[in-house]
């Protein structure tokens, strides 16, 4: 069997060498050409799955190792009886430590803060929930919106409430064009203007669900503080929007090895499902011990006096602005940032608590 992998997926040998040849190659230029043959077809969000790709091709299986879908062309893999699967949830813990660390890097102060702070969580889905629940256990009031989700034991409201009161808004949905309660560009100059210019903004999930140009406008305007993991013309990011956002990084907020490793995971588990195989094999016998930053202090302590060693945003800020070239960041550099990226740990790993 052959199996067509992109190459920044963890882990692919372990979990796939033994069902037959696995062929390694860059999501984001791969070609017809490169799956024609291929029996099962591993991707990430930098992959379009779509009819030219899927035609013609010998493909009985499609595995995302990412939570979102808006790369798949699920209609085209469905009538094609290909079978699919994505990874809904594997990253969300790594996510929600991103958007702590984002806060915290930008208000040391909020370690301290208490219910007077209020988080504001758009999408209460797998890494909404997650961030809910990490926000509580550092003491924030946490607000919740999401249409279709109603947690227990949260405060949620309409979206309008949600923008007037939090203090900093993070967003978590999916990107959606159509339905009742379509995401794209969900933040725009009117979902702007009904946030406290203090606020922070985060986008961590997918850029298009933030209209970058309303962005810039708002910023000059307020000169709000805002932190984006992701872009709306991704990967062509100006030197104008960098130069006005807080805090910048190349869509890795869920690059953990825990993260990275369960997408594989569970991508695996699918395929062997589709091809009746025992899935026998766990992510967590490949993963290498890490120092233990939380042991014998309280949680505050430790990110008090170990955030930096934990997660360094700082650093991946400054490397996503060293590929500024031309008046924009170059493509090729922003994915050799992914690429290479050095894989950073959960706080479980470190002896800290999950959601």
């Amino acid at each position: 069997m052959k199996i067509v992998a992109d190459e920044n997926l963890a882990f692919t040998d372990y979990f796939f060498a033994e069902f037959g040849e696995v062929e390694h190659k860059a999501g984001r230029t791969l070609t017809h050409a490169d799956v024609a043959q291929a029996k099962a077809l591993l991707v990430r969000s930098v992959t379009q799955v779509n009819p030219a790709l899927l035609a013609d091709t010998s493909l009985e299986y499609v595995g995302s190792a990412t939570i979102g879908t808006d790369h798949l062309d699920i209609e085209a893999i469905e009538k094609r009886n290909i079978q699919w699967a994505n990874a809904a949830g594997c990253n969300a813990q790594a996510v929600a430590e991103y958007v702590i660390a984002a806060l915290l890097h930008l208000r040391p102060e909020l370690l301290d803060a208490g219910q007077s702070f209020s988080l504001g969580i758009v999408g209460l889905g797998n890494v909404g929930s997650r961030l809910a629940a990490m926000a509580k256990l550092l003491g924030w009031s946490v607000i919740g919106y999401d249409p279709y989700v109603q947690l227990e034991g949260l405060q949620q409201s309409a979206f309008d409430e949600l923008l007037a009161q939090a203090d900093a808004v993070s967003i978590h949905v999916p990107l959606t064009q159509t339905g009742a309660h379509p995401t794209y560009h969900l933040i725009n100059a009117n979902a702007l203007a009904e946030m406290k210019p203090e606020a922070i903004l985060i986008n961590s999930a997918r850029g298009p669900v933030v209209a970058e140009a309303d962005l810039i406008a708002d910023i000059q305007r307020t000169r709000r503080r805002a932190v984006l993991d992701v872009f709306e013309h991704e990967p062509e990011i100006s030197e104008e929007l960098l130069s006005l956002i807080s805090i910048v990084t190349p869509h890795i907020a869920g690059y953990s090895l825990e993260g990275k490793a369960r997408g594989t995971q569970m991508i695996y588990e699918a395929f062997c499902k589709t091809f009746a195989k025992d899935a026998v094999k766990r992510f967590e016998t490949q993963l290498p011990a890490c120092a233990q930053y939380f042991q014998h202090q309280d949680l505050k302590t430790a990110l008090q006096r170990h955030l930096k060693q934990i997660y360094d945003i700082a650093q991946d800020d400054q490397n996503l602005r060293a590929c500024l070239k031309g008046g924009k960041v170059d493509q090729k550099a922003f994915d050799h940032l992914r690429k290479t990226y050095p894989l950073r740990r959960e706080w479980a790993a470190h002896g800290g608590p999950k959601a």
